[in-house]
């Protein structure tokens, strides 16, 4: 470090001040280091029931030219979100993933001697978009864990914590990586209060996995809320997390913001056609949320067997409290062939992250971690 010191400081002080995002450990590392033949991911929040089928058809059967630049406007997948969603294309931002976007957004409206506003437990890339432009992250404290929704945004203090140099608000239902959601009233009335020219983004990465009943019309709330903007994903139901789509919904004005900065060829070509095809495949994210919804119960109750209390969830994933330190159990997992997110990095020592697998997958990391909890 010493040779290399000068060039260090030289980033600013945000960026100095970042430690890497940790992604959940890829299976192929574990491969290496323990020669393993048999492991399970349930680490990323990925779909258990793989990509859907229509976007593996365009993956197999892909005849275009790979020595062109894509669409750098996103034409055609941006008139099917659209339709989908029952708005006009200029209103649509697309991104490489949804982080593309959030970091966009942190490099209009923040920087320095500007803060964001963001919870506790909250989604990583927050503070690092945060930071990496300079500003000021200002963290709320979650709800205490004797709340009704435990470790969930308490949208009273995050209100109270807005100030004249706050830019941006960052707000997740459900919530990576407590898996806690808002109430669609809770929201508006959070709306409400918000200064116009503060901009909220509402990540809904997870909000398929949500209960019909309880999810926000957050579409609705464009229309009311011109300084809202709303982040989606093709990386959860979809299953397309390895192609890397993600999208906003916005007033046009801020459509056009995220637009002048945005690499003109952020989503590749191959990318965008699987986006394209995905949407016209409900069926799967009708089975995907049917599936998921029936082993997070049967997983839930499996761990409050075993006096594991998980808070509570609406998303693909549980996060439950060990009631000890979780390195040493994450580190016993991985000998055993398992995967899963320890949270010291989130603040949370004592908790594990598992995302919900199939059927098969559930027992198996269970019976890893009777064996793994045995031992401790």
């Amino acid at each position: 470090m010493s040779e290399n010191k000068p060039l260090f400081c030289q980033a600013h002080a945000g960026i100095r001040s970042l430690d890497p995002y940790e992604p959940g450990k890829p299976i192929a590392d574990l491969q290496r280091e323990l020669g393993l033949a048999s492991i399970i991911k349930l680490a990323s929040n990925e779909n258990p029931l793989g990509t859907v089928p229509a976007a593996r058809r365009v993956l197999a059967d892909w005849q275009g030219d790979a020595s062109r630049y894509p669409d750098g406007n996103g034409f055609a997948l941006k008139q099917k979100l659209a339709a989908r969603h029952d708005i006009d294309s200029s209103r649509i931002t697309l991104g490489n993933g949804s982080n593309d976007v959030l970091e966009l957004v942190a490099r209009i409206f923040l920087g320095p001697g500007r803060n964001a506003v963001f919870s506790e437990y909250s989604f990583a890339v927050y503070p690092i978009a945060t930071r990496g432009v300079n500003g000021t992250p200002r963290v709320v404290p979650a709800l205490p864990a004797d709340s009704d929704m435990p470790h969930g945004h308490d949208l009273q203090r995050m209100a109270a914590s807005i100030d004249s140099h706050t830019g941006v608000v960052f707000i997740a239902s459900p919530n990576n990586p407590t898996g806690t959601w808002l109430q669609p009233d809770a929201i508006e009335r959070f709306l409400a209060t918000v200064p116009a020219d503060v901009v909220v983004v509402l990540d809904e990465a997870y909000v398929e996995y949500q209960d019909a009943a309880g999810r926000l019309d957050s579409r609705t709330l464009l229309e009311r809320h011109p300084n809202l903007v709303v982040m989606r994903t093709f990386s959860k139901i979809f299953g397309m997390a390895g192609l890397r789509v993600g999208y906003a919904l916005s007033s046009s004005t801020v459509a056009d913001l995220l637009n002048r900065i945005r690499q003109p060829f952020n989503v590749n070509e191959i990318a965008q056609q699987c986006a394209c095809a995905a949407l016209d495949d409900m069926d799967f994210v009708v089975r995907s949320y049917t599936h998921n919804a029936q082993q997070r119960d049967a997983l839930r109750a499996a761990l409050q067997q075993r006096g594991l209390q998980c808070l509570p969830s609406q998303a693909n994933f549980l996060t439950f409290d060990c009631a000890q330190p979780t390195t040493p159990l994450f580190d016993a997992l991985l000998q055993e062939g398992v995967i899963v997110r320890p949270l010291a990095s989130y603040g949370m020592p004592q908790h594990l992250r598992v995302t919900i697998g199939t059927e098969e997958e559930n027992d198996i990391f269970l019976q890893a971690l009777d064996r793994v909890l045995k031992r401790s």
